[in-house]
């Protein structure tokens, strides 16, 4: 019986070849917006790893929308003409879908990257305004942001629109909003962060209802729009799981194909237990309620794991980040693993199993693992 995990599935108009998604990662290498040369080969790699769904990296709709000055955006003709260099080469390499993750900091712009420090930009190092539901700093070290205008909120909600048209200028398949993390949509979602007095803050999913409403009007219905939403901010009085499942079931009645559901990164006094498969209970809860495609993600890195989870059917997918850095032929392994036979590059064949012997002694197996098999 064939793996689950290698089963094709139908996100709108689209088919995945297998449910195995590279997560979005931010590289923190961008020049004002502008995809690098780095961007090139670290996606031009992941484009070979065989996943059902390559997505890019959390790119800002606005300027100050960014995290820092190294993350990509889709704001100007120069990021658009910069993205779609690198996408046009990916496409030579894999058949498989390519997606990007819109986004906008919020409050949590303006920092240096994590591989150098992340804390946020002192005033000699070209620090900008940061923007949020409510003029409340992400810790206490951080930028106070302003508060947004009606008319700032209803700009910006053409700005993710804008971004749309670009992307799909570029030509990408999937259309994703990032509406966790801590991000600006989550900021508008969570009691925590959003503490107006206005209709944005007595319907606090309003302004991230407005997004996907005007995303879902320019993004074509054959091809797939998605969220990644969160299902806990980890501290008492935030947003839970049973709010993530009633902001699932409003994207699906807007038009939404599918949600990866995460969790924390909203404020610094979070309390995560971090373990194998910890999101998978919020997955499976949303996807118990909703009826839409469910992705999960966070610590799945064990081929049985990802399998087990599709299977079982808690999630529909599986999304990998570090797991497909530390080992970008995850894919291939975890097809050996199954016996499912797949596709490699015409150049890389020879590495296949059935023609390189050495495959033995570089995954070597304990002697009653030998056999390939399907998790139940």
């Amino acid at each position: 019986m064939t793996a689950k995990l290698f089963t094709p599935l139908e996100l709108g108009g689209i088919t995945l070849p297998n449910r195995i998604v590279v997560s979005p990662m931010c590289q923190y290498s961008a020049d004002d917006g502008c995809m690098s040369d780095w961007h090139l080969v670290h996606l031009g790699s992941l484009a070979c790893s065989g996943a059902g769904l390559l997505m890019v990296e959390a790119t800002g709709v606005a300027r100050e929308g960014r995290i820092s000055h190294g993350c990509t955006g889709l704001y100007s003709e120069h990021n658009q003409a910069a993205m779609k260099r690198v996408v046009d080469a990916c496409r030579r390499i894999t058949r498989s879908p390519i997606g990007v993750q819109l986004a906008h900091a919020g409050r949590k712009a303006s920092v240096h990257p994590p591989f150098h420090g992340g804390k946020p930009l002192g005033a000699a190092e070209s620090p900008w305004q940061t923007v949020a539901p409510s003029a409340i700093a992400h810790d206490a070290d951080w930028h106070v942001p302003h508060e947004l205008s009606v008319a700032e909120i209803r700009a910006l909600v053409e700005a993710f629109a804008a971004a749309a048209r670009r992307a799909l200028a570029i030509g990408f398949d999937v259309l994703e909003l990032h509406s966790a993390h801590g991000y600006l949509l989550h900021q508008f979602l969570s009691p925590l962060s959003n503490r107006r007095s206005d209709a944005y803050g007595a319907e606090r999913m309003k302004f991230p209802l407005e997004v996907a409403q005007a995303v879902r009007a320019v993004w074509p219905k054959e091809r797939a729009l998605g969220a990644r939403i969160t299902a806990s901010d980890w501290a008492e009085g935030g947003f839970g799981p049973a709010d993530a499942v009633t902001y699932a079931r409003e994207l699906k009645r807007i038009g939404l194909d599918y949600v990866c559901v995460s969790s924390g990164g909203l404020v610094a006094h979070q309390r995560i237990k971090v373990e194998p498969g910890y999101q998978v209970p919020f997955a499976a809860q949303v996807k118990k309620n909703v009826p839409i495609a469910v992705c999960t993600v966070g610590m799945i890195a064990n081929p049985d794991q990802a399998e087990a989870i599709v299977s079982g059917g808690e999630a529909d997918l599986v999304a990998m980040a570090r797991a497909l850095l530390d080992d970008p032929r995850w894919v291939w392994h975890a097809a050996e693993r199954f016996g499912v036979k797949i596709e490699y590059p015409p150049q890389y064949a020879r590495s296949h199993p059935s023609l390189w012997p050495g495959a033995a002694l570089a995954r070597p197996r304990p002697a009653e693992d030998a056999k390939p098999r399907a998790v139940a």
